[in-house]
């Protein structure tokens, strides 16, 4: 008995770990749930409120202290009113440790009535309670309601995703296991068809009893819009408001309305999104979004998993954005590829002569020549049908092992006569010096396609007798060449993975003269994402359609890190056990297998593996034909466009009526799973088709032996062959799998090992013959959790990327969040002039005359002691001493602005306060004049100080958001630049780190000496009552000229593997990952909100 069989047998495995401490409160439920059945409709309601005034009571007290401490905060000074911000912090996360505490003690009363009024619903066609003013407003908009008298009546059948449902749902046991996991903020794995939708009811009710909002997160608009149609009612009938984000236009009164709502739903993008548009706001009244306290995210391992790792992107235009080289070298790199295939082909023509001669000497040569085809275009298919011939790929591979030792130091005499070096498994190509000078050859210039080693550059720079002035016009000028000369080195780069690695109708499609991505593990198109780093303009370039134009980053953060932000965060989906251990190291967060309802009696066969594809295809065709003639439906899973078609083609020959679902075909999604159950029905579709519906059978069809699953191709991943197999077998109903695999699929010839064609070679396997093996289909597995774990290197590296910037984020967004909302403005701004009067005095520190000179210039100040003191004080003392009287001087401008100020104030108020709401001050600091926008009222009623409160605001605004976007774009060069340090032996992760600090601290010094600056040096002209301007109304941030987009941190992960640790070092994933960017609307289409008018009639006015 194994060690971990051994353990197991002792306490458990994880599963029944899980389920005995749940369920204790399961049945804590159960055994309330029948007093919430006697209860009538309104006693059911008063019941929620009941448990909503036990929420609110259990944290009065600390609410009371915090509106008190708020209250004194002006009387405090300035000095002091750190602390009470602290404590109002701690008070505040108090509140939310025991709004958990009062939630468990609740859970299973609310539990108990969430699960009483799905059963009343079910069992009622009407529910008539006595009406309250939330029932008549919901009458006005909702057509499930309607008012007869003092009463309410609550229909059972309402819109949901455009079509009209009858509800007929009511919990299962294991359903209220799966709620309690997800309302302790874990992952719930439930099963297709287990009703993940119904599950969270539970766990949202009862979070939403706080009205602190939750949050429910899903993976695209249709599935947010029908969920919040579909479940809304139940929460409504208590007296919960429900709303979709995706409903409503971004940055909206309509979508504020939304976040205020008790439930909000809404895509995992837009979410993200919102967050940004709030960081970019320039008003409260633009903010949207309310603190971030509970979500669950349903396809969680879809959401924190496959796009977590791609950042969400608001972009603008830069200039010269159309000044790109994609289309100026897509001549060359044509050429060059040409030149590529013609000589790699010629390659195999030969390794397939001397392989099969009887001398050993040329057979060893005919393998080397194998192995630099291979390099030069391993997907070539002649190539990869030769590979899949008896002992070629044994041999190959015995030749890449010698090529590979000692740190591959004769990989040269494989790679030297190729023009470039294709790494298939780490998405990269390298240019070769036979291809540089292919490139360069009508060039003047040998080196046009080189970078230069600017370090080596710079140093015999320093050491060449020039005087300043032409140092620097000399650097100036290696820097520029170096840039130019990066640009171009890149371009060619993208250029050639677009026409190598990337193929249309399999990884991208084009349609209106646009490239579209497909989504490889749905076969949707993705509207609107991009590739990264420059890589779509390169595809674009290739596909000879429109290049679009580059863009600057304005604010950016990825999936995995906006979630993080919650205060409590769950999820549910089918397919998260394989990835549990990335759940925890990421976002702490447990995955718990639910139980099935009823037994799964799905049998899962072991794969059949085939030597070539073709006899692949014939073998699927065969078993499609024997489960139609036996009235099965069947479902085959495909892995690509291109495999779909195939197969469209192949049954078209068999005359098999059938159905495909590819990205070309998605429109006909819905109606395709929806016929897909029924008897001899053949759909063609991907491996993650109809995700997040459920193909129903007939009892014909079970009697046959229900849905028929035929995977075409194991995806590298096994969530996504699990989700496949997952589309047979919901509650109860039989149904088969199989997946046919062949040595020739990518996932084989990447990672499977060798046994398997060893195997086949030594049997003597003939064409058409199938391997079929228990321990077989475990190989296959692993070769997929070798993948698994490759991409989990990749993501955990990217993240600590992303924790770089994240930080930054989160300091620049919390210092931006305090001026924009002016409650801890005053604290802000201190802090400012403190870590200003330090820099000084740590540049300064034996230089009297230096810091005398820069006090001034900055901070319009006179040095507080003498020469002679200086020497005699430590640095720290003569910080205190400056920013003593820093301060002193700041209160007393700020304290004589407002004094001249208010009489102005007091007249314009007294004598034309109706005509005004905002008016304009000018404030100057000797260089500029700035015109504060302040409250009239507002100023009048604070003795001024409001308008010092606004001129703050407006500086600190200005000025982080100048640096901030200044600041991005140079992360954006430096995550570029960084990767050319791996030819130095260096680590790019470690250099980035320690650039970005010193870019953020030079940003940060340069923010507080600006701000503080202008802010010591403010002052009001004597100004004329008469003069006084009304502001204008107070505008929304326009975001027209902004883009949203994914991207994938292609850049990041481009890393020179042999110059990094060698071949094993963190391999980049095969391919990119797909990325989104909003859609727009056209003025035609139907308005988003739902009004049935046009765009350009509603919304788009």
């Amino acid at each position: 008995m194994g060690l971990h069989k051994f353990i197991s047998k002792i306490f458990g495995n994880k599963a029944q770990r899980d389920l005995k401490e749940i369920s204790p409160v399961v049945e804590e439920i159960k055994a309330i749930y029948p007093e919430m059945a006697k209860l009538s409709n309104d006693e059911l309601r008063a019941k929620t409120k009941e448990l909503e005034e036990r929420v609110r009571d259990y944290v009065v007290e600390e609410k009371a202290h915090i509106e008190e401490l708020k209250a004194n905060l002006e009387n405090v000074d300035l000095e002091e009113q750190e602390k009470i911000w602290q404590q109002i912090d701690k008070i505040e996360d108090d509140i939310l440790e025991k709004y958990e505490k009062i939630l468990d003690e609740i859970l299973p009363e609310a539990f108990a009535i969430m699960k009483d009024t799905a059963r009343r619903f079910k069992e009622n066609e009407e529910l008539v309670v006595t009406a309250t003013d939330f029932d008549r407003e919901l009458a006005a908009t909702h057509d499930f309601v309607r008012i007869e008298g003092d009463k309410a009546i609550y229909k059972n059948r309402w819109m949901a995703g455009g079509n009209e449902i009858t509800w007929d749902m009511v919990h299962y046991d294991v359903q209220l296991f799966g709620g309690v996991v997800l309302h302790k903020g874990k992952i719930a794995e439930m099963a297709t068809g287990e009703g993940k939708t119904l599950v969270a009811t539970l766990p949202v009710f009862l979070n939403a009893l706080t009205h602190n909002g939750v949050h429910v997160v899903t993976v695209n608009d249709y599935l947010s819009k029908r969920d919040a149609e579909w479940m809304g009612p139940l929460y409504m009938f208590h007296g919960l408001s429900v709303d979709c984000i995706d409903k409503h236009e971004p940055n909206s009164e309509a979508r504020r309305r939304a976040y205020e709502a008790d439930v909000t739903f809404g895509t995992n993008n837009e979410f993200g999104f919102d967050y940004l548009r709030d960081n970019m706001a320039l008003s409260p009244k633009d903010l949207v979004q309310r603190k971030l306290n509970y979500a669950i995210v349903d396809e969680v391992d879809s959401v924190l998993i496959d796009d977590a790792r791609t950042p969400l992107i608001i972009s603008g235009p830069v200039p010269k954005g159309d000044d790109q080289l994609f289309e100026t070298f897509r001549p060359q790199v044509e050429m060059l590829v040409k030149a590529q295939r013609d000589l790699t082909t010629r390659l195999l023509a030969e390794a397939k002569t001397k392989m099969a001669s009887e001398d050993k000497k040329e057979q060893e040569e005919g393998t080397l020549l194998l192995y630099r085809s291979f390099k030069g275009m391993p997907k070539y298919k002649p190539l990869i049908k030769f590979l899949s011939e008896p002992g070629v790929k044994a041999a190959m591979l015995k030749t890449e092992e010698f090529y590979m030792q000692d740190q591959m130091r004769n990989m040269h005499i494989v790679t030297d006569p190729l023009y470039f070096i294709i790494d298939e498994k780490n998405n990269t190509v390298e240019l070769t010096e036979k291809g540089i000078d292919m490139l360069t050859g009508k060039t003047d210039d040998p080196l046009f396609f080189v970078l230069p080693d600017i370090g080596s550059q710079l140093a015999d720079l320093e050491n060449e007798n020039l005087t300043e002035e032409e140092k620097m016009a000399k650097k100036d000028e290696l820097l520029q060449n170096y840039a130019i000369k990066s640009e171009r080195v890149h371009t060619i780069n993208q250029l050639l993975k677009a026409y190598t690695l990337f193929d249309k109708d399999d990884e991208y499609v084009v349609i209106d003269n646009k490239v579209k991505i497909v989504d490889e593990q749905t076969g949707r198109i993705m509207e609107g994402r991009r590739y990264s780093d420059g890589l779509h303009q390169a595809i674009e370039a290739k596909e000879r359609v429109k290049v679009e134009a580059a863009t600057q980053t304005f604010a950016t953060i990825t999936l995995q890190n906006y979630f993080r932000m919650y205060h409590k965060l769950a999820g549910m989906t089918g397919t998260a056990e394989t990835e549990a251990g990335e759940f925890w190291d990421i976002y702490k967060l447990d995955v718990v297998v639910i139980p099935t309802n009823e037994p799964v009696i799905r049998i899962d066969m072991n794969d059949r593996i085939y030597r070539t594809k073709r006899e692949k295809y014939n073998a699927v065709i065969e078993e499609i034909e024997e489960m139609v003639n036996q009235g099965r439906p069947v479902l085959v899973g495909t892995t690509s466009v291109e495999t779909s078609e195939l197969l469209s083609r192949m049954l078209n020959l068999r005359k098999i009526k059938h159905s495909v679902l590819n990205a070309k075909l998605h429109q006909r999604e819905a109606e395709i799973v929806a016929n897909a159950g029924q008897k001899g029905v053949v759909t063609i579709a991907t491996n993650m088709a109809g995700r997040g519906t459920d193909i129903k059978l007939s009892q014909e069809v079970r009697e046959a032996g229900g849905l028929a699953i035929i995977g075409t191709e194991r995806h590298e991943s096994r969530r996504v062959d699990r989700q496949l197999r997952g589309r047979a077998g919901r509650q109860g109903d039989p149904g088969s799998s199989v997946f046919f695999v062949s040595l020739e699929d990518d996932l084989m010839r990447l990672f499977a090992t060798e046994r398997i064609a060893g195997l086949m070679d030594r049997m003597g396997f003939e064409e058409g013959d199938v391997l079929e093996h228990d321990m077989l289909s475990k190989s296959v597995e692993r070769a997929q959790k070798k993948v698994e774990e490759n991409n989990y290197g990749i993501r955990k590296r990217l993240l600590e990327y992303d924790d770089v910037m994240n930080a930054q984020r989160e300091v620049i967004y919390k210092r931006r969040r305090h001026a924009l909302i002016g409650e801890r403005i005053e604290m802000d701004v201190i802090n400012m002039i403190q870590n200003t009067v330090n820099r000084i005095v740590e540049e300064n520190e034996d230089d009297y005359e230096n810091m005398k000179m820069e006090l001034y210039r900055i901070m319009a100040i006179e040095i507080p002691f003498t020469e002679e003191e200086m020497k005699s004080l430590k640095p720290a003392q003569q910080a205190e001493k400056i920013f003593e009287k820093a301060l002193n001087s700041f209160k007393r401008k700020t304290e004589k602005m407002a004094e001249i100020t208010q009489p102005v104030i007091k007249q314009v108020y007294e004598s034309q306060g109706a005509m005004y709401e905002n008016i304009l001050i000018p404030i100057t600091d000797g260089k500029k004049i700035y015109n504060i926008t302040t409250n009239l009222k507002e100023a009048y009623e604070t003795g001024s100080k409001a308008l010092v409160k606004s001129f703050e605001k407006a500086i600190l605004l200005h000025t982080i958001d100048e640096h901030w976007k200044e600041h991005l774009r140079e992360m954006d060069d430096l995550r570029q630049s960084v990767q050319n340090v791996t030819y130095e032996q260096k680590d790019p992760l470690l250099i980035y780190k320690l650039e970005s600090f010193e870019l953020f601290k030079r940003m940060i010094e340069e923010i507080d000496t600006e701000a503080v600056s202008i802010l010591m040096r403010g002052q009001i002209p004597v100004q004329d009552p008469r003069n006084v301007r009304q502001a204008a109304p107070e505008r929304k941030t326009d975001y027209s000229k902004y883009r949203t987009r994914k991207d994938e941190m292609a850049g990041v992960l481009n890393q020179n593997q042999e110059g990094n640790g060698g071949r094993g070092a963190k391999q980049q994933e095969r391919k990119l990952e797909p990325v989104r960017v909003e859609k727009k609307i056209g003025r035609n289409e139907p308005c988003p909100c739902g009004s049935g008018k046009k765009y350009k009639y509603c919304h788009g006015r």
